[in-house]
């Protein structure tokens, strides 16, 4: 026999799903993600504790799907294309700039409101080594090009380029200047790449 395939149920599994998500995501955002218990999401969905674990895991996968679009943003496959495409090492680190910029602004309630807090539990600790090490992978995709380029200053192998990288353009750079310090992603972003720059490059390349 086959088996009975129903867009409609279909459609209501992922509207389900759908309803589960956005309501962890209020929850997080609004109690912090420590204090909300899959039966919190349950009943914020309307839904049966069962059917939470059936339809989108326990919390730490919850997170991840919430987390997903923000690590998987366009802007990441952009400023790997872009940096390809150059051999500017100042422009380089400017598309890097405007690139994490940009997956930052556009998740902001997430990165800013959920992730700039400890999280609090074990559970979750996987799922943001996991959104890192993507992270990281592009700096050192971007210090791989700066390497190819000739460009770091003689002091600076690779894995003190990609830390120089992470320390100025990471989250943590945007938590401070965006989240804390209240400046506008404009001046954030402008500065940031400045800073990376002057830190990064040698001042004069040497002659081929």
């Amino acid at each position: 026999m086959r088996s009975y395939n129903s867009p409609r149920r279909r459609d209501a599994a992922l509207a389900t799903r759908e309803a589960i998500l956005e309501s962890s995501r209020r929850l997080f955002l609004a109690e912090g993600y420590a204090q909300v218990t899959v039966a919190d999401i349950a009943t914020a969905a309307r839904v049966a504790v069962p059917t939470v674990y059936g339809s989108t895991g326990g919390k730490a996968a919850i997170l991840k799907a919430l987390l997903t679009p923000a690590v998987e943003d366009p802007a990441v496959e952009q400023t790997l294309t872009g940096i390809a495409s150059t051999d500017d090492p100042r422009r380089v680190i400017a598309i890097t700039a405007a690139g994490t910029r940009q997956a930052q602004e556009r998740h902001w309630d997430l990165v800013w409101g959920l992730l700039y807090r400890s999280l609090g539990e074990p559970s979750a600790a996987p799922v943001l080594d996991e959104a890192k090490a993507a992270y990281l992978g592009v700096m050192s995709a971007v210090a791989d090009r700066l390497t190819a380029l000739d460009a770091l200053k003689p002091a600076l192998d690779h894995a003190a380029a990609v830390d120089l990288l992470w320390f100025y353009l990471g989250r943590s750079a945007w938590y401070t200047l965006v989240g804390e310090q209240g400046w506008d992603f404009d001046r954030a972003e402008a500065w940031l790449a400045g800073a990376a720059q002057q830190a990064l490059l040698q001042t004069a390349r040497p002659e081929a």
